[in-house]
This record gives structure tokens, sequence and C-alpha cells, in this order.
């Protein structure tokens, strides 16, 4: 349950971090990055959703010890004639709303923002489409391995694709082994923020002071070395 919260709920708040980001950069306005009162409840709600689609697996998940195999495996058993088609449409739900949705909202959004920083004569820009760049590109990089095995499970659960022992054997190997690189994707995200993200950085260094671990002197140096101004401009303030 846990894993399934943390797959929903990290793909879709990045998705919102994308639309978060074109309503700062593209509708640049005092008021549209100043009242943030909303994110709390946008976050809350992504929870919320992402437990929801946790459900199934709280409710028809159980353990099966198989024939002639001291192992147990953990399988949904929804009960009568319709476990292969629920099954399916377990799989076919991770996928739309926990990968196609999500991409699809990051490119429009990241896309329509890269083509506002091209016309911004902002000196911060190029910085932050490395970011955009960065985030959809391990985006893509972990999750799309995992999605195109899962769609092969699927086409395997629906039998568009022969079922056979060596070719479960190798889709659930894809699985495992995909499904670790895109849980690999929580722990890069905040790596890409903190080395290539300025703003991150700045905030993070604030903390840092603000707690008594580093001094004042090493946060204003940092600002001199890397140019940074809180007044530079909505683009290095949001990202």
């Amino acid at each position: 349950v846990l894993k399934e919260v943390n797959f929903y709920s990290g793909v879709l708040l990045l998705a919102f971090i994308s639309f978060d980001r074109y309503l700062a950069i593209v509708y640049a306005t005092r008021a549209a990055t100043q009242k943030r009162h909303w994110v709390k409840f946008v976050c809350i709600g992504i929870w919320l959703f992402a437990f929801l689609f946790s459900l199934p697996v709280i409710r028809f998940r159980e353990a099966f010890k198989l024939s002639n195999f001291s192992n147990r495996v953990c399988y949904e058993n929804i009960g009568g004639n319709q476990t292969a088609e629920w099954r399916i449409v377990l799989r076919i739900l991770p996928q739309v709303f926990g990968f196609l949705l999500p991409l699809t909202v990051m490119m429009i959004c990241y896309g329509i923002t890269t083509h506002r920083l091209y016309q911004m004569k902002n000196k911060q820009k190029k910085k932050a489409m490395k970011v955009i760049l960065a985030v959809v590109l391990v985006f893509v990089i972990c999750w799309l391995p995992y999605n195109i095995a899962l769609l092969f499970d699927t086409l395997l659960r629906m039998d568009i694709i022969t079922d056979t022992c060596s070719v479960r054997e190798r889709i659930d190997e894809a699985l495992l082994s995909t499904e670790i690189l895109g849980v690999a994707h929580s722990c890069i995200n905040p790596i890409i923020y903190a080395f290539i993200g300025q703003k991150f950085r700045n905030n993070f260094l604030k903390i840092l002071v603000s707690r008594g671990i580093i001094s004042k002197e090493i946060l204003m140096r940092y600002r001199k070395g890397s140019g940074f101004s809180t007044s530079s401009g909505n683009t290095s303030t949001t990202l």
C-alpha cells in the first residue's frame, strides 16, 4: 500500500509542479505567485487520490501458497469469474493515471513554459530550462521502461501475447527490474533540484543559517559567487 501511494502521489505531484510553474511563468503576476493558500489543498487532494487508487491493494490482495513451492505470492483475488478482467483494469489504471496523464500534463506545461522563457530577456532562463529539461528526461527515463513492461504484462493478461512459462518469467523479471528504476526516481529528482536549481540551493542554505548550522557569511559569499538576486525575476524566483 505504501508503495502504491508513493507511486501515484510522487508522479502526480510532479505533474502539478509543472502546472504550478506554468502559471508562475506564463501568467507571471504578483497575485499568481503570492497567493499560495490553495497549494495545501491540492497536495491533500493528491494524497487522497493516491490512497483511493491504492484501495484495491487493501481490499483484494491476498497471499497464496503455490503448489509444489514453499514461497507465497501476493495477488489480486476479486472472486468469481471477474478476477481476470479486474486484474487488467488494475494494470491499466497505473499506466493512465500514473504515467500517460502526468506525462501529458508535464509536456504541455513545460512546452509552453520553455517557449515563454525563450521570449524573455532574462539571464536565468538558461538555468531554468536546464531544470525543466532534466526533470522531464529523468521522469521519462525512470518510468518509461516500467510502463512498457506493464503494457506487455497487460497484453499477456488479455491473451494477446501467448502465455508461456518463459514469456511470463521474462515479463516478471522486466517488471521487477524496471520498477526499481521507477522507484529510484523519488531519489534522483531531489538531487536534480539541489544541484541544478539555484533557488533551491539558496533556500536550503537559508534554512541551514536559521538552524545555526552555517554562518550568514557563507550564505553571502555563495550569493555573490552565484550572482543570485531575489529580484531577478519570476523565472529565478520560481525555479
